[in-house]
């Protein structure tokens, strides 16, 4: 399990620009047997580097002080422009009942319909929600494209390998994957021939957001349930 070493935190409000500047990032822990969300910072890149390894369904073992505590990283916020993290929540989880997250999906494999008849690969799910004990969670759950030699073959939920004590709720005749025929001369031609739309400018929209996310981050109230 990941380890990721947290401290108290006492710079709240505008004033956390200032940690950023420094490479900390502010965040917050709460959970069930915590009776008010604790302000902490951590090392930015260190916890770069745990969410690209563990993401936000894995367990990490969160270090405050002398005191281990395992967490989820329940909510991250990003610059929209950067995408550089902004704050990050975490989730304290009892180790003894389950609990649901979101799990991406991580598709591998090829498809023959893609490889040899020119086919496009249609993902119609990107996530899925599961149920399981905190430490049956999985960071990711595999879609194998293999299977998809036709453009009549499809992959189901039902067709989803999923681990041991991991329960998925979603439809099982929902459809994950399929390929469909490449599009013919006169499809493209035609979206060609469409004016490009306009693009609106996003500067002082990501501003706002960021103001805002601050705020939502520094005064809001933990969910009371998972």
């Amino acid at each position: 399990m990941h380890i990721l070493e947290a401290k108290p935190r006492k710079i709240l409000g505008k004033k956390v620009k200032s940690l950023r500047k420094s490479a900390i990032l502010p965040a917050v822990l709460y959970g069930p047997k915590i009776k008010e969300p604790q302000s902490l910072e951590v090392d930015y890149e260190k916890f770069r580097d745990i969410h690209e390894e563990a993401g936000e369904s894995s367990l990490i073992k969160l270090k405050v002080n002398s005191e281990e505590k395992n967490v989820l990283i329940r909510e991250i916020q990003k610059d929209a422009l950067s995408g550089k993290f902004l704050h990050a929540d975490f989730y304290e989880v009892p180790m003894t009942e389950k609990i649901r997250v979101s799990v991406p999906l991580e598709f591998i494999g090829e498809s023959g319909a893609v490889k040899n008849s020119g086919g496009v690969l249609v993902k119609n799910i990107m996530e899925v929600e599961v149920e399981a004990l905190p430490k049956d969670l999985p960071k990711e759950i595999n879609i194998d494209l293999s299977g998809l030699q036709t453009f009549e073959d499809n992959i189901k939920i039902k067709d989803v390998e999923i681990p041991q004590g991991v329960k998925i709720f979603a439809n099982p005749e929902e459809i994950v994957a399929s390929v469909v025929p490449p599009r013919s001369e006169e499809e493209l031609k035609e979206l060609e021939e469409k004016p490009e739309e306009k693009i609106e400018e996003v500067g002082v929209v990501a501003e706002k957001k960021e103001e805002k996310a601050e705020k939502e981050a520094e005064g809001k109230e933990p969910p009371t349930t998972f």
